[in-house]
């Protein structure tokens, strides 16, 4: 594994979670990985901070609501295409998405969630800020993202380790 600053590669990155990166989190005895396709790196706080968007109605969303850390991994190998697809587009409270995907879990070198056991770039993050959206903020252009007025909570995660596995 090799240590990697968290800005390392960002436009490389980026366009991957474009594509989707995964989201995990354990909280007690449940395990979810979702798949993700925004997120901001940044310096705030005086903090490097990973900033997720989750949707309320998310299962990823109950057992956010209930730890403080979460991971993130960005694969850079091929092969996640199906998983990604996959974990994008049903529910952990229905199914055991890690098993019917084919994903293995690795134990995270900071936090209680793991990372996923892919090649690709690892964030493990504590929670140090949440904050869920409020539609008179939103401009009139991104109404047709939320059609349903499912909103997301943006999850400020502070970066504790960052690296890359092949």
């Amino acid at each position: 594994m090799n240590e990697r600053n968290y800005l390392h590669l960002t436009d490389q990155l980026f366009d991957q979670i474009k594509r989707g990166a995964f989201l995990t989190v354990r909280a007690g005895d449940a395990v979810n990985t979702m798949t993700i396709g925004w997120a901001t790196i940044g310096w705030i706080w005086q903090k490097p901070i990973l900033m997720v968007a989750v949707r309320d109605s998310r299962h990823t969303f109950t057992l956010l609501e209930t730890i403080d850390n979460f991971t993130v991994t960005i694969p850079t190998g091929g092969g996640c295409a199906k998983a990604l697809t996959l974990c994008g587009t049903k529910s952990g409270r229905d199914m055991d998405k890690l098993a019917a995907s084919g994903l293995q879990l690795k134990q995270a070198r900071t936090t209680e969630s793991p990372v996923i056991d892919v090649a690709g770039v690892h964030y493990e993050c504590r929670i140090v800020y949440k904050s869920a959206m409020d539609s008179a903020f939103l401009h009139p252009e991104l109404d047709k993202l939320y059609p349903q007025q499912d909103f997301h909570t943006l999850y400020f995660g502070e970066i504790l380790n960052c690296y890359e596995t092949e």
